[in-house]
């Protein structure tokens, strides 16, 4: 099963990922030193002989958002793009990690553009099975000027899509 698991960064994200990896993928059970992991671009090792043929992969994917350089001057720009770059590194590290712990084949994917496209965009070139997908819980007033990514995956993704709720606080009311 080819999975997508959008990663933004929020409690949310990592949550879903989480989630998706306990309930939805099963890696293997004998050797943790079979499991690949990648950064960068979408490059994995296929399995090796003898290890499991049927373990299940993710895909971590997350969207830079582009900004637009009539805001800033073209030097702060490349050092804006440095940290964004930095920023997503390091928020796929902790992904792969995750991943890791778990025994789950993972790739990573950095995206540039507006996060609701990009991310169905991926989900149809690499014929993905399933797109899961973390809920912020943004209230109506949020919602309606932010947009949701989750409900616009949800309506325009060529795939089943899984949005994922985080636990409810027992402190909250």
């Amino acid at each position: 099963m080819k999975v997508i698991v959008a990663i933004d960064g929020s409690e949310e994200s990592f949550y879903a990922l989480k989630w998706a990896l306990d309930f939805l993928l099963v890696g293997p059970k004998d050797n943790a030193d079979d499991v690949a992991t990648s950064t960068g671009t979408a490059t994995l090792e296929a399995p090796q002989a003898g290890s499991h043929e049927n373990v299940s992969m993710v895909t971590l994917v997350y969207v830079m958002q582009p900004f637009q350089n009539y805001v800033l001057p073209a030097a702060g720009s490349a050092e804006l793009r440095k940290e964004q770059e930095e920023k997503a590194a390091a928020i796929l590290a902790r992904a792969l990690e995750i991943c890791k712990d778990k025994m789950i084949k993972a790739e990573t994917l950095i995206l540039r553009g507006d996060p609701k496209d990009m991310i169905c965009e991926a989900t149809e070139q690499r014929h993905v099975d399933l797109l899961v997908v973390g809920s912020r819980g943004l209230g109506m007033v949020k919602r309606a000027f932010l947009g949701s990514v989750s409900s616009y995956c949800a309506h325009h993704a060529k795939c089943p899509v899984v949005i994922v709720k985080p636990p409810k606080e027992s402190g909250k009311q």
